[in-house]
């Protein structure tokens, strides 16, 4: 294998042979068994401290431990979103095409290379790694809530990072996001004669032109803006073509800025639906603030990132951020290919992103020395 990496071809080959290996495990959201299996083999071969121990599909891999150092967690989900792609797992060039390839299986190739291969520094911190499963999925799926009830020595860590796409950058922070049925009750009659009955459809109606005039609500924290933003995103009602609905449900996705909590949240779309209808609450994602000042988080970002960001989306960081751990967003994917067809990502970005994390890494090595008078 060549790929077109300059400055370090043999760590080039080295990232992009992992990468094409966890590609070519398939591991769809809840079928997860395969590749945890292969990593557990895989990691067997590791020198590491104590076995890794698996929750489900999950795994939890303590790199060094009683360093004296920060306690440091890098997390990356092991499930990728079904989509179609014209051909198996290969590179052509700089791109390195698979399922999951950016998303986050990129991530999981340099949390692998860490152990395989360990960076100058690593003794200076304690390292966990996370390999966790269904994130894909619904919020109540996700079997890092699983990993963080059982493993209650990931609430004390000094920082998270989890290794979601970003194109090296720095994504700080997570909007949460809550999802609400809104059911409109109405009465059935004959089309023909409607005001023998009740329009559930009709009824919505005022709600839906509010939410259209809806403007961007924008809160800024840590210097970075952020949006709390509410969409109808499915609509489903009536019973045929000449009867008078009696039953509308909405779904609204409602996405809040940091620093509000689920019960807020839940709160402003009670008082915007009002009495007019019903609301039964779906997933339930809390927010986390961005950390940008976090000692830590200044350290990866002087480690040469591509920039600093706010993440306008949801991502594990919150469930961290909910044991009030301070985490952040930092990945090699591309994101713009992230449940794309034909998926990839660029080898180029993820030798950077292994150099970013190796330099950070040094860095807090370094500190830890000085701290203890090394």
């Amino acid at each position: 294998m060549t790929t077109p990496v300059e400055g370090d071809p043999v760590r080039a080959d080295r990232l992009a042979a992992t990468l094409l290996w966890l590609c070519e495990i398939p591991s769809p959201t809840g079928e997860e068994k395969a590749l945890c299996d292969a990593l557990v083999e895989r990691l067997r071969r590791a020198r590491l401290p104590e076995p890794p121990r698996r929750h489900g599909d999950s795994l939890v891999v303590q790199v060094t431990r009683g360093t004296g150092g920060p306690k440091v967690a890098l997390a990356g989900h092991l499930d990728v979103v079904r989509t179609a792609h014209d051909g198996p797992p290969r590179i052509e060039g700089d791109r390195l095409y698979g399922p999951g390839a950016s998303d986050m299986k990129s991530g999981l190739a340099l949390m692998l290379d860490l152990v395989e291969h360990a960076p100058e520094g690593l003794d200076g911190l304690d390292l966990t790694l996370v390999f966790y499963a269904r994130e894909e999925g619904p919020f109540r799926d996700n079997e890092l809530g699983l990993v963080l009830e059982r493993e209650p020595g990931l609430g004390q860590v000094d920082l998270a990072v989890c290794l979601e796409p970003s194109d090296n950058r720095l994504s700080l922070g997570a909007v949460g996001s809550l999802h609400a049925t809104v059911t409109f009750r109405g009465r059935t009659a004959h089309s023909g004669r409607p005001w023998q009955g009740e329009n559930a459809i009709h009824k919505a109606g005022r709600l839906l032109v509010e939410l259209d005039a809806l403007e961007p609500r924008d809160v800024v924290h840590d210097g970075l803006l952020y949006r709390t933003v509410t969409s109808a995103t499915l609509i489903e009602g009536g019973r045929g073509r000449n009867i008078i609905p009696d039953e509308l449900t909405l779904n609204l996705n409602h996405r809040f800025a940091p620093g509000t909590s689920i019960e807020e949240a839940q709160r402003e779309i009670e008082g915007l639906v009002g009495d007019r209808a019903e609301v039964a609450w779906l997933d339930l994602s809390p927010s986390a603030l961005p950390h940008a000042s976090h000692p830590l988080v200044m350290q990866l970002r002087a480690a040469g990132v591509n920039g600093v960001e706010p993440k306008q989306a949801w991502t594990d960081v919150a469930r961290f951020a909910e044991l009030g751990v301070p985490a952040v967003n930092f990945g090699p994917g591309v994101n713009a290919q992230a449940h794309q067809r034909n998926e990839w990502t660029s080898i180029a970005r993820l030798v950077e992103g292994d150099g970013i994390l190796r330099r950070w890494i040094a860095a807090m090595g370094k500190a830890t020395a000085a701290s203890l008078g090394g």
